[in-house]
Protein backbone atom coordinates (compact mmCIF):
# COMPACT_ATOMS: atom_id res chain seq x y z
CA UNK A 1 0.00 0.00 0.00
CA UNK A 2 3.14 2.63 0.67
CA UNK A 3 4.83 1.75 -2.25
CA UNK A 4 1.42 3.02 -4.46
CA UNK A 5 1.53 6.10 -2.31
CA UNK A 6 5.24 6.89 -2.70
CA UNK A 7 7.22 6.78 -5.85
CA UNK A 8 10.84 6.10 -6.65
CA UNK A 9 11.12 9.96 -6.48
CA UNK A 10 10.15 9.89 -2.64
CA UNK A 11 11.68 6.89 -1.55
CA UNK A 12 15.16 8.42 -2.86
CA UNK A 13 14.18 11.68 -0.63
CA UNK A 14 13.22 9.41 2.22
CA UNK A 15 16.76 8.01 1.94
CA UNK A 16 18.81 11.25 1.15
CA UNK A 17 17.24 12.76 4.08
CA UNK A 18 17.71 9.96 6.55
CA UNK A 19 21.91 9.39 5.21
CA UNK A 20 22.13 13.59 5.61
CA UNK A 21 20.88 13.31 9.17
CA UNK A 22 23.39 10.36 9.92
CA UNK A 23 26.58 12.12 8.31
CA UNK A 24 25.77 15.50 10.31
CA UNK A 25 24.96 13.79 13.58
CA UNK A 26 27.69 11.33 13.09
CA UNK A 27 25.98 8.12 13.92
CA UNK A 28 27.59 5.12 13.42
CA UNK A 29 27.38 1.68 14.08
CA UNK A 30 28.89 -0.46 16.76
CA UNK A 31 32.30 -1.24 16.51
CA UNK A 32 33.83 1.49 13.82
CA UNK A 33 36.50 3.91 14.17
CA UNK A 34 35.13 7.42 15.84
CA UNK A 35 35.27 10.27 12.96
CA UNK A 36 32.95 12.42 13.70
CA UNK A 37 35.61 15.32 15.37
CA UNK A 38 37.91 14.80 12.51
CA UNK A 39 39.06 16.01 9.29
CA UNK A 40 37.82 13.51 6.96
CA UNK A 41 34.35 14.21 8.84
CA UNK A 42 34.78 17.96 8.66
CA UNK A 43 35.03 17.67 4.79
CA UNK A 44 32.19 15.87 4.20
CA UNK A 45 29.69 17.58 6.19
CA UNK A 46 31.56 20.66 4.02
CA UNK A 47 30.94 18.43 0.74
CA UNK A 48 27.31 17.79 2.04
CA UNK A 49 26.33 21.66 2.22
CA UNK A 50 28.14 22.29 -1.07
CA UNK A 51 25.65 19.74 -2.46
CA UNK A 52 22.72 21.44 -0.44
CA UNK A 53 23.07 24.57 -1.83
CA UNK A 54 23.30 23.46 -5.44
CA UNK A 55 20.39 21.81 -5.28
CA UNK A 56 18.86 24.46 -3.10
CA UNK A 57 19.90 27.00 -6.07
CA UNK A 58 18.59 24.64 -9.07
CA UNK A 59 15.27 24.18 -7.38
CA UNK A 60 14.87 27.92 -6.83
CA UNK A 61 15.87 28.33 -10.30
CA UNK A 62 13.58 25.72 -11.60
CA UNK A 63 10.30 27.41 -9.34
CA UNK A 64 11.28 30.69 -10.89
CA UNK A 65 11.16 29.64 -14.41
CA UNK A 66 14.77 30.45 -15.10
Amino acid sequence: MLSSIMSWLGWLALVVLITGVAAITGIKPKGTRHVARTRLMGGARLALLAVAIIIAYLVFRGRAGG
